[in-house]
Formats: structure tokens, sequence, C-alpha cells
């Protein structure tokens, strides 16, 4: 019997201790510090028509097409990478370290099961194809899943493209990841050396440019909208279908004849060799008068080049090596 009563004494003070240690832990909880926000955030941005505000920085991004793959590498954010797909060509050999640590999903554009398996919780396109709807990769289905999206401003320009927009494309990626010095940094090195390439053609006339970038029936160009069109200016060149309106545009092989390039720049991409463009070109009779075709002046410059990324300065040095290389 006393070994009841003390039994129950015991079961009685325990209840009792229930309670308090209830209200002791509501009381740690309470007095926890709330959860510090990333510094820079909420940040709020409208990127071509979508806005978006972001609470803390992506931690899974992935990102689609070659430019906006470097374009995360280049801001050291390797990390924070889910994924990567839809290259042209190789990085370039400054991030290819990093891009080894990141996986691939697909050689081309992966299927919207492959992508939702990547668990992104950031998509970065590189051209509107990135965010077809059709295969269920657009950009509203996309938010409604949770997944921010970010495209390139070049896809969605209504204005020529130059120095400026890389500057804002930098400006608002970094930001959206948190890291505004490094993208300032990125700007600096882009601008250094742009500005090299134009000291060092000051004193050269500029070279009447054709884009090739493909076509049979027409040519497939370079208007004056597109980051190439101001790759060529920078280069000490002047793209003789400047005034399209378009990034990208077919023209009839008698517009070409008409406005005598000097010189061919042949993006370099894809299935088609350099030199097989080049003999279309050479093989061409209505061509025969052009002068960047009779002089055989040609130039080669990697699509991925010729995009809004981190490119830009590496182009326009390399193609201002081939359009005036005398110059110094």
């Amino acid at each position: 019997m006393a070994r009841s009563r003390a039994a129950l004494r015991a079961l009685t003070a325990a209840a009792l201790l229930l309670p308090l240690a209830a209200c002791g832990g509501k009381d740690a909880d309470d007095g926890a510090a709330p959860a510090k926000k990333a510094a820079g955030f909420p940040y709020t941005v409208t990127n071509c028509g979508v806005k978006t505000t972001f609470d803390a920085p992506p931690e899974r991004a992935v990102a689609l097409n070659q430019h906006a793959t470097e374009l995360l590498l280049a801001l050291g954010l390797k990390e924070k990478m889910a994924g990567s797909a839809y290259l042209d060509d190789a990085v370039l050999p400054a991030y290819q370290k990093d891009y080894d640590q990141v996986k691939v999903l697909a050689e081309e554009y992966p299927s919207k099961e492959v992508l939702l398996g990547a668990n992104p919780d950031f998509v970065y396109g590189g051209y509107d194809s990135a965010f077809d709807k059709a295969q269920g990769r657009d950009r509203a289905g996309l938010e409604k899943s949770g997944i921010r999206t970010r495209l390139n401003t070049e896809s969605c320009a209504d204005r020529p493209v130059g120095m400026a927009q890389l500057r804002t494309e930098i400006t608002e990626l970094a930001r959206t990841f948190g890291v505004p010095e490094r993208g300032a940094q990125l700007i600096a090195d882009e601008e250094k050396q742009v500005g090299a390439v134009r000291a060092r053609l000051a004193k050269t006339e500029p070279l009447k440019v054709f884009v090739y970038d493909s076509g049979e029936a027409s040519a497939f160009t370079a208007g004056g909208q597109g980051i190439g069109n101001e790759l060529i200016s920078l280069a000490g060149g002047r793209n003789v279908f400047a005034d399209v309106k378009k990034s990208f545009a077919d023209v009839s092989w008698e517009q070409v004849v008409e406005r005598k390039p000097e010189v061919v720049v042949i993006y370099d991409y894809g299935g088609t060799t350099v030199e097989q463009k080049k003999q279309r070109l050479l093989k061409d009779p209505a061509l025969k008068d052009v002068p960047a075709v009779r002089n055989k002046r040609f130039a080669v410059l990697p699509l991925s080049s010729a995009v809004l990324g981190v490119r830009v300065g590496e182009a326009a040095d390399a193609l201002a090596g081939q359009l005036h290389p005398d110059a110094r």
C-alpha cells in the first residue's frame, strides 16, 4: 500500500511539471531571433515583362543555353547550379573546371519532366526558346510551380542591344543571387577589354560587313537589334544589314549583292562547318562580284560569342583582329 501511494505521488508530481515544461518551451521559441534575411532582399525585378520578387537568392538554378551557363559561372555561382543544358560549343577555358562540377541535364533542351526532376528554384534561359510553352517550360507555368525565371534580355529587346544592356543583364543577375560586387567586377572587366579594342582601332576606317549565319535559298544574317551588330561596330566594321530591326533575319541574296560587303563574318556552330559555308558563298555565281567573296575576305565568330554574355569583350577583340589585323 505504501508503495502504491508513493507511486501515485510521483505520477502526480510529473503531471504537474508537464505544463511548466510546455510553457518553458514556448517561451524559448518566442524568444528565438527571427531568421535573418539575406542582404539586399527582398529584391524585385521586371525582366522581359515578367515582374518577380526574390525573398532570398536562388539555391538550385538551372541554366539553359551557353551564355546563360557561362554568366552564372562567371559570377562564381557553380555551387548554386542544379543543372545546365544546351551548349553550342565548349565553355570558355576559364570556366571549364567549374562547369565540370555542374550536372548536364540534356544535350539540347531538357523535357519538362527532366527539368522538374532537377528540383530547381530558378531557371535562367538564354533564348526565348528555352521557355517553350508547347514543351511545358513556359515562364508562367514554371512560376506556378514555384520556380522563378529569367530570360536573357537580348531575346526581348525592343531597341538595339549594346554595352548598356550587357551592364543591365549582369547587374540584375548578380543582384538576384545577392552578389552585386561580383557583377560590378565582371562589368568592369568587360568594359576594360572593350575600351582597349576601341583604342586600338581609333584610326581605322570601318569595313562593310555581312554576317552569314546559314541559309541556301536566302541568307540568315545578323540585323541591327542584337549584340552581334554591336560587336561588328566595336571591331571596326559596319553591318550592312544594321537597318533590319531584328537580332536575326532572312534577307535575299540580291540584297547581299546590292550592299557590297567587304568582309563576310561566318557564325560557327552546328553541323555545317565554316569551310562548307565558305564554299557555299564562293561557288555561288551570283556572288562572284561581291567584294568580300571576290577577295576571299572571311572572318569567323563562334555563335556563342555573338550573344549577350561574358564573351562580348573577348569577341570584339577577336573580331577586330580579323577585320583589322594591322591595327596596333
